[in-house]
């Protein structure tokens, strides 16, 4: 098991290789359409955004989180 002290970090590194998947998979759907050199784009379009993608979780993620928590109210 991963130590409690690292769950922020890969909270980060899961969220943001998910959605940098997801998001470069549609564009690059969009921008080259269904061919045989559909995936081999989409990975590589994916590795080099995942580490960008990573690095902006990471850093902005708690700023994020706190005005989220001044955007709603306490629960009762």
């Amino acid at each position: 098991m991963i130590p409690a002290r690292f769950a922020h970090a890969l909270f980060c590194l899961i969220m943001s290789g998910l959605m940098s998947c997801i998001v470069t998979g549609i564009a690059t759907v969009k921008a080259v359409g269904f061919g045989p050199h559909t995936t081999g784009d989409w990975m590589a379009s994916w590795a080099f955004c995942w580490p960008i993608a990573f690095s902006v979780i990471l850093i902005l993620g708690p700023a994020v989180k706190r005005m989220v928590a001044r955007m709603v109210r306490p629960e009762a």
